[in-house]
């Protein structure tokens, strides 16, 4: 009992890396943007490693070899199609305007079988609640709800209300958990030596640091740990 229990531990393992290493290949996306196959190749790969760790019985390799060549497969397909357009749109689809002019597009409508609600619903979750308010919306392939409302409903930007801001750059992770991330340097112009002043103008330790986040102004984020005996 106890052997057949380590067998299915180290299977699980094995075929557990395996999907990881798979997924990694395929690049990073969120399940709600993953385009058609895509997901197909995801429930797929889940159906494949699930059997074998259920069932001992089975050699390994038969479910190896199929996650190996449906990964294979997607990156295969993602190749041709970044390549072809047509391919591309045989494959994925095509955006298509479901909103003009605050009026929604029906015959569109019918053709992805969006009801009203789902597109309401949509606009909600993007926070516009008056149909009449977007220019347009586009129904991606991914199945989101892209929005440009009426230029009248827009956020006035800094440059249009004619404010001059300051470019920050991107804020650099320069401390996580205790660790000091030098490839983050580059980007923020960080040096050890400016981290040591920062350190010291605080005095802070870098191991008592959930984060330290720096951006190329000077501009400082220190978040420390908490005390696990509070």
């Amino acid at each position: 009992m106890a052997i057949e229990m380590i067998v299915t531990i180290l299977r699980t393992l094995i075929l557990y890396l395996l999907i990881i290493c798979g997924m990694r290949l395929m690049g990073k996306r969120q399940v709600g943007e993953l385009q058609p196959t895509e997901l197909v190749i995801t429930i797929l790969l889940s159906e494949i490693a699930a059997i074998p760790m259920q069932d001992n019985a089975l050699p390994l390799l038969s479910a190896i070899i199929p996650v190996l060549l449906l990964v294979a497969f997607e990156l295969i397909i993602s190749a041709a199609s970044f390549g072809n357009v047509k391919i591309r749109s045989w494959l994925e689809g095509n955006p298509l305007i479901v909103i003009r002019n605050g009026k929604l597009d029906q015959p569109q409508l019918r053709r992805l079988r969006y009801s009203v609600d789902d597109v309401l619903e949509a606009l909600r979750e993007k926070g516009v609640f008056d149909i009449s308010t977007v220019q347009y919306a586009v129904a991606e392939t991914n199945g989101t709800l892209s929005i440009l409302l009426k230029p009248e409903e827009r956020p006035a930007s800094a440059g249009e209300a004619g404010i001059k801001t300051r470019d920050n750059g991107i804020p650099c992770a320069v401390i996580v958990d205790g660790k000091i991330m030098e490839t983050e340097f580059k980007d923020c112009g960080m040096t050890h030596a400016k981290l040591e002043n920062i350190l010291k103008k605080h005095s802070l330790k870098v191991d008592n640091l959930v984060l330290l986040s720096a951006d190329k102004n000077g501009g400082v984020t220190i978040i420390e740990k908490e005390d696990k005996k509070k």
